[in-house]
């Protein structure tokens, strides 16, 4: 699954790329400073937990563009798993973070949520996984 992440990463670069470089848009474009996300993981393993517990887990990430980075919106697969992230521009350098929420309430067996991570960002959607395997009581 991680391969499929980076793919979907990588796919979404050469997407921005082709079409924001016609007629020298590129120097434009580095010339109002682009952010750049990046975080220190994409996926993370809550292991085994039990049927109603709620988890949560911070994404944290570094704006390493020279533009000012604005998360638009966090979303999540299913209604069991929340977000709450930072809602002010972060600086270059700077860091943010993204708190994910997951109520295994009614939830048994292998559980795994995307959180599609959209920003100002030359890569402008960034997925995330959260994985965690439901013990019943």
């Amino acid at each position: 699954m991680r391969k499929f992440i980076v793919l979907i990463l990588i796919s979404s670069f050469f997407l921005v790329q082709c079409t924001g470089n016609r007629g020298g848009s590129q120097a434009k474009s580095e010339s109002t400073g682009t952010a750049d996300i990046a975080f220190n993981e994409y996926e993370y393993d809550f292991g085994k937990i039990t049927e109603g517990e709620k988890v949560s887990h911070q994404f944290v990430f570094e704006n390493k563009g020279p533009g000012d980075l604005v998360l638009k919106s966090v979303s999540t697969t299913c209604g069991c798993t929340a977000s709450k992230y930072t809602s002010k521009p972060v600086k270059p350098g700077e860091t943010g973070s993204i708190e994910v929420l997951f109520d295994a309430s009614d939830r048994n067996g292998m559980q795994t949520k995307t959180i599609t991570v959209n920003s100002n960002a030359k890569v402008p959607v960034v997925l995330l996984r959260i994985t965690a395997e439901v013990m019943q009581q």
